[in-house]
């Protein structure tokens, strides 16, 4: 195991002038460059430069309403018909999304051997766009829906088209953006919505990802820990951890005295086990560490 960095504590670096600046993105560079073997974790801050908002804020509390539960979505066709609305109305920005400096810096590292294996709680799909690959998408794929009655596994695209179709009267409505496709849709005829069915079976749609109140599936969990236990070191990038399934993976790591650095904006559910924080936007820390890196430029 290689040894940690000292506690580097930067919290206040949006204000601070480009010296304290650089030093923050020399000490990132270093911790990288001190661990081959990197496990990365990325949460919603990563998207966010993408037009994707996040879902807390800087303390880590949540900006709006908590999204849908599980139990809700399975239980009540209302629950379904405003999931759903919410979804038809706010998908088509997620699906226009693009990655940004962060995700493409990721990739460049890790295509560089520079991550051993990068996990993210997000469902956007944009690390794999920047050209990420073996991702472990714990939250999995807003891009696929699956049934709940056959299996069957359906294209989001396709169930827009069906969405649509049977709702025209939401074809051209509007709503403030949310995390994930969601949006801030409070429309006043639900009961007349069409919620989706399956093609095949006319069974019951659900996206395929991780709603609040469900278990993350053993296989994603037992591979992403598996990196871990491999890695020097862990990044956290993008995430308030306020969510169990990945802040268990900070717990596991300080347990193992694995080393955490983490690039955040904002109070994280780990700041105590980090040796390392550096308050920046994401993409502006990444791209700039990675082209250091990947350039072997010297630095102090």
């Amino acid at each position: 195991m290689t040894a940690s960095l000292a506690p580097i504590r930067l919290p206040e670096l949006l204000s601070a002038g480009p010296a304290s600046r650089a030093a923050a993105f020399d000490a990132l560079s270093r911790f990288i460059e001190r661990h081959e073997r990197l496990f990365v974790l990325t949460g919603a801050g990563v998207s966010v430069a993408s037009g994707i908002p996040g879902y807390r804020d800087l303390k880590g509390e949540w900006i709006r309403a908590q999204p849908i539960q599980w139990q809700a979505f399975r239980d009540s066709e209302h629950a379904r018909r405003r999931y759903w609305a919410r979804s038809m109305v706010g998908w088509p920005m997620l699906a226009r999304a693009h990655p940004n400096a962060a995700h493409r810096a990721l990739a460049q590292l890790g295509a560089a051997g520079r991550i051993a294996r990068l996990v993210t709680q997000n469902v956007d799909g944009l690390h794999q766009r920047a050209g990420s690959t073996d991702v472990v998408e714990l939250h999995g794929s807003i891009d696929e829906v699956r049934c709940l009655d056959c299996g069957g596994r359906h294209g989001r695209a396709a169930i827009q088209t069906l969405l649509l179709r049977d709702n025209p009267t939401l074809a051209d409505a509007s709503a403030a953006v949310s995390a994930d496709g969601d949006a801030h849709l409070e429309w006043g005829a639900l009961d007349d919505f069409r919620v989706p069915a399956c093609p095949h079976c006319g069974g019951l749609l659900k996206p395929d990802v991780v709603f609040f109140g469900e278990n993350v599936p053993r296989d994603r969990v037992s591979l992403a820990a598996q990196a871990l236990e491999a890695a020097d070191a862990m990044l956290v990038v993008g995430s308030s951890l306020m969510v169990f399934s990945g802040y268990r993976f900070c717990l596991w790591a300080a347990s193992a005295g694995t080393p955490i650095a983490a690039v955040n904006i904002g109070q994280t559910r780990a700041d105590s086990l980090f040796s390392l924080k550096v308050e920046a936007p994401c993409g502006d820390a990444l791209a700039t560490v990675a082209a250091r890196i990947l350039s072997a430029a010297p630095y102090r």
